[in-house]
Parts: C-alpha cells; sequence; structure tokens
C-alpha cells in the first residue's frame, strides 16, 4: 500500500509540474505573440466600435463561433474571404473546401496573408491563424486537409467577410 501512495504521490507531483510548465509555456508564446507588430493597430473601443459583438470576440479575444452557424459555410461562389476588422484577403474561393467541420475550410491562404502561432489552451497544442496585418483571430489549421497543401485552414467564418469576383 505504501508503495501505491509513492506512485501516486510521484504521479501527482510530475502533474503539476507539467501542468505548470505548460501554463509558463504558454503564458511565454502569448506574450511572444503580443510584442508582434501590426500594420493595422486600434484601441479596444475603436475595435469594439467597428466589428459586432461576435466578430469582437472572436477577432480581439480569440473566441469561437458555434459550428455550422456562419453563412460563409454556404457561400460558393468565386471570390475572395477577407478580414472583418482589416478587409486583407485572405483566402480565395478556389482553395475553399467541404471539410464537414463547421466552419469555413481552406487548405491555402492567400501569400503573406495570415501568420500562426502556437497555441495551447485547452490542453493541447495547435497552430492559431490570425491575419497578419491587424492581428485579428481567424482560427487554426490543421494537417488533415486535402491535396495540394494537406492542410486544412479551419476558420470562424465571422472573422472574414466574403467579396464575390465581379463577372
Amino acid at each position: 500500500m505504501n508503495h501505491s501512495r509513492r506512485g501516486v504521490l510521484r504521479a501527482g507531483g510530475v502533474a503539476v509540474f507539467a501542468g505548470t510548465l505548460t501554463s509558463v509555456l504558454g503564458l511565454a508564446m502569448q506574450q511572444a505573440f503580443a510584442a508582434e507588430t501590426f500594420e493595422v493597430t486600434r484601441s479596444d473601443d475603436e475595435w469594439r466600435k467597428r466589428l459586432d459583438a461576435n466578430q469582437y470576440a472572436v477577432l480581439r479575444r480569440e473566441g469561437t463561433e458555434r459550428p455550422f452557424t456562419s453563412p460563409l459555410n454556404n457561400e460558393h461562389r468565386a471570390g475572395i474571404f477577407s478580414c472583418a476588422g482589416c478587409e486583407l484577403a485572405l483566402f480565395s474561393s478556389k482553395t475553399k473546401f467541404e471539410s464537414g467541420t463547421g466552419w469555413p475550410s481552406f487548405y491555402q491562404p492567400q501569400d503573406n496573408a495570415v501568420r500562426k502561432h502556437e497555441d495551447t489552451s485547452l490542453g493541447m497544442v495547435r497552430n492559431e491563424v490570425h491575419c497578419r496585418r491587424c492581428g485579428g483571430h481567424l482560427g487554426h489549421v490543421f494537417d488533415d486537409g486535402p491535396k495540394p497543401t494537406g492542410l486544412r485552414y479551419c476558420m470562424n467564418g465571422v472573422a472574414m467577410i466574403f467579396k464575390p469576383q465581379l463577372a
């Protein structure tokens, strides 16, 4: 019985250490991201006035919209998906695909449109995607997408606006 208590205590100590290390590393990554500079900057009040409540929650507070709620899921016209915060062109409709996840998905962003950083929230490691011009949170990128890139940029529809291609 003493051996099993010792094992439980040792395992608990390792878990606390690992949790603390993950929190410290996550905080360091958030601070590094916060130090990043962007071409478009606004005060928090300016962002609140410019964006609706859902856009603000996602773009400025790294929220996530509920799956299958974005009208952009069913957007199939030719055009460009742009950042709702600064209108930078992010994704071409040519790279959009149906992932079945409930969020608009793309296999490739426009050149120099997004930046990525490691996100350790929710107890896992993911690659967060944000607008390179204003820093707005867009979603995450995963390595389970279609060819030719094998990537799935799983984006919050509320973080984007669609601009149809004129014929």
